[in-house]
């Protein structure tokens, strides 16, 4: 039997879209999307535990400038849930950084209040677009608004590295920023996608909608694709959601680890995170 006294340790995992098409625009102006998603096996951690009142601290190599406040994901996705909890995040994930930390805290924070007993609050995706497939947090198709959410269990493990410039871009002014929004969706998945090879040149025929906006208003995005696609054994490279996040595909966990070797001794400043995405 569960203890629904004892904190509750989960891990927040760092989510990467593979592919993002946005597809179409509601009147009430909210987009539709179509995207492949996958998650890090690295990310933030969240502890939570039962409270007379609501409370959030955050620590970690991350934690400068992550608001405390109720405008954070996780304070909100616990008023939503309906139960006081005291909450404490360790931050490793860059924020507006096109990986879903905030979301994949929020979520976290759900899953956790889960097994305090609270049932999981009706229409996550009021709290963000990301909060349903991040409660999933494993390789899923997302589409709608966020909310339809199916499971894609045809992916390889793919050995990956993710870097971030440090540059924050605000998914709003992405958006804002399309000159078109309604492209094709993505298409059947295909099933024999046994490799992490055949994987990458599936992906290649698809794309990230929100890049050419993201690149606009940021172009060290541009600066971080080239160098990741001159990488060795680099399959496939694409930003993440709405960026400055990119990513790289590789054949296996080896060569993944010497890129990001290479690429931290040439660019000491940015975020690096060598990981396998499923």
């Amino acid at each position: 039997m569960t203890d629904t006294t004892a904190p509750q340790v989960l891990r927040a995992p760092a989510k990467v879209n593979l592919a993002l098409h946005v597809t179409g625009q509601r009147d009430d102006g909210y987009h539709l999307l179509d995207s492949l998603v996958v998650f890090a096996d690295r990310g933030d951690t969240v502890t939570i535990r039962p409270a007379r009142d609501y409370s959030l601290a955050v620590t970690g190599p991350r934690a400068a400038g992550v608001p405390t406040d109720d405008s954070n994901l996780c304070l909100k996705a616990a008023r939503l849930a309906g139960r006081p909890v005291a909450i404490i995040l360790d931050k490793h994930l860059p924020a507006e950084a096109g990986i879903g930390g905030g979301s994949s805290d929020a979520a976290a924070v759900l899953r956790g209040m889960a097994a305090l007993g609270t049932p999981l609050p009706d229409r996550t995706e009021r709290l963000g677009a990301d909060i349903p497939v991040c409660l999933l947090a494993r390789a899923a198709r997302m589409q709608g608004l966020g909310e339809i959410v199916t499971p894609v269990t045809t992916l390889p493990p793919l050995p990956a590295l993710l870097v971030n410039p440090g540059r924050p871009v605000a998914t709003p002014a992405v958006f804002k920023a399309m000159e078109k929004r309604d492209n094709p969706d993505m298409g059947e998945i295909p099933t024999d996608l046994s490799t992490p090879a055949l994987a990458a040149d599936w992906l290649a025929g698809l794309r990230n909608d929100l890049e050419a906006p993201a690149l606009a208003i940021e172009p060290v995005i541009g600066q971080v694709l080239g160098i990741l696609t001159a990488l060795p054994g680099c399959l496939l490279a694409r930003m993440s959601g709405s960026g400055a996040t990119c990513f790289a595909l590789f054949p296996d966990r080896a060569t993944a680890a010497t890129a990001t070797e290479i690429l931290r001794r040439a660019q000491p400043g940015w975020w690096l995170c060598d990981t396998v995405l499923s």
